[in-house]
């Protein structure tokens, strides 16, 4: 498998279906991985590229739709969902649940093709997200305790004189914390700083 190409995974217990759609992600220049059932699937890590699900509602061993609960938790890898099989409730709970695309088939190729597309731009999107939370955590873990503590005052709201009384230090200690916190976690401004915290999930 290609390290920079998306991956398109399909789960369908339909051989001519999954010969078919192998042969059609080829030529739109993904990888495809196929599977017959859904634990097949579950299994397999997910790759660290842009990445879809082209899935089936029928499947041997769990719905396509219980699928769908296990894989959203992951959020980078989004579902289309392709059936010969569904109907109105179906396609709205699929939808609410966050699935791209909920196909019937036979379908056009084109159709799901664009279907495709826009589901691995939401990969990619939640897969940069990640990363940059990553890197967040990372600098935020590199604040020393007095420094986190300084931070998570700052990002409330309470001016220097205040997170000194706080913390029983001087206003020139605590300039001189933040200063590094700022420094640290490369915010541009307070706003940034507050925003940062935001995407930590810090409290404010």
């Amino acid at each position: 498998m290609s390290q920079d190409k998306p991956v398109v995974f399909v789960v369908d217990d339909d051989r001519s279906v999954r010969e078919s759609l192998e042969s059609l992600i080829h030529s739109a220049g993904w990888c495809p991985k196929v599977f017959e059932c859904a634990l097949a699937f579950f299994t397999l890590p997910r790759p660290s590229v842009p990445n879809c699900l082209i899935l089936d509602v029928n499947l041997p061993d769990i719905s396509g739709l219980d699928l769908q609960s296990l894989v959203s938790v992951e959020r980078i890898t989004p579902i289309v969902f392709v059936t010969a099989f569904g109907d109105v409730a179906m396609t709205v709970k699929a939808m609410k649940a966050g699935a791209v695309e909920f196909l019937m088939k036979p379908f056009h190729t084109e159709v799901l093709l664009a279907a495709v597309e826009e589901a691995l731009e939401r990969s990619r999107t939640a897969l940069e997200f990640d990363l940059e939370v990553r890197a967040l955590q990372d600098r935020h873990e590199s604040l020393s305790c007095r420094e986190r503590e300084v931070m998570a005052l700052v990002v409330s709201g309470l001016l220097n004189k205040q997170v000194a009384f706080e913390l029983g230090i001087s206003e020139i200690t605590v300039k001189a914390h933040r200063g590094r916190v700022m420094r640290k976690m490369e915010a541009k401004s307070l706003p940034d700083l507050v925003n940062m915290a935001a995407r930590l999930g810090l409290e404010h």
